[in-house]
């Protein structure tokens, strides 16, 4: 059986984060051929185009990362109505310079959660626009915004609620054969970085 490599994101920097906890509960749900790799994101200088023409070894890093990976799931929490700044410039780094962008044609799949009830959909909004221009091929559907609660996340990938857990498992089973529609019409070697 062939397995698929997936590098994930976690927007959030904190220790505590509730969706590093998610991240935990999705991998745990997922098909058995996906692997995963987190992507680190914490230690990235801000970007700056200045840097285009002698990128910092941890951009470098970074972008190395994706490209070893066959698709890309971001869990992102909601900073102010939008994404973290920390994952805005991490997707900066990775873009760039022009014509180098690490996301072109990549399945890619977006989810987060928070304590409110409408579970992220802002920033979630905000990130589908920026990976639109970033030219990653984006899972639709279904759309998922998590309400978190320590009771139903309980620590290392435990999900209490049958429903919520038979969700999850859909939402990573759909991201699976996403990445393999994608792959199928233009395989991760062919693809060609646009912007």
């Amino acid at each position: 059986m062939a397995t698929y490599k997936v590098g994930y994101f976690v927007g959030s920097l904190s220790s505590t984060s509730i969706n590093r906890e998610l991240s935990k509960a999705l991998i745990r749900l997922a098909p058995e051929d996906l692997e995963f790799a987190e992507i680190p994101i914490g230690d990235l200088p801000l970007y700056n185009r200045d840097l285009d023409t002698a990128y910092p070894p941890e951009a470098m890093a970074l972008k190395e990362a994706i490209h070893q990976s066959q698709a890309i799931l971001f869990v992102t929490p909601e900073y102010n109505r939008s994404i973290p700044g920390a994952l805005k410039n991490a997707i900066d780094w990775a873009s760039r310079p022009w014509g180098q962008n690490a996301f072109d044609h990549i399945p890619a799949a977006v989810i987060g959660a928070s304590i409110g009830q409408i579970g992220t959909a802002l920033a979630q909004q905000t990130l589908r626009n920026v990976l639109s221009f970033c030219n990653a091929r984006q899972m639709t559907a279904p759309e998922a915004y998590i309400q978190y609660t320590p009771e139903l996340f309980p620590g290392d990938g435990a999900v209490t609620d049958p429903a919520t857990a038979s969700f999850l498992s859909a939402y990573m089973s759909e991201f699976r054969e996403h990445i393999i529609r994608v792959l199928q019409v233009l395989p991760r070697e062919a693809r060609v970085p646009t912007a």
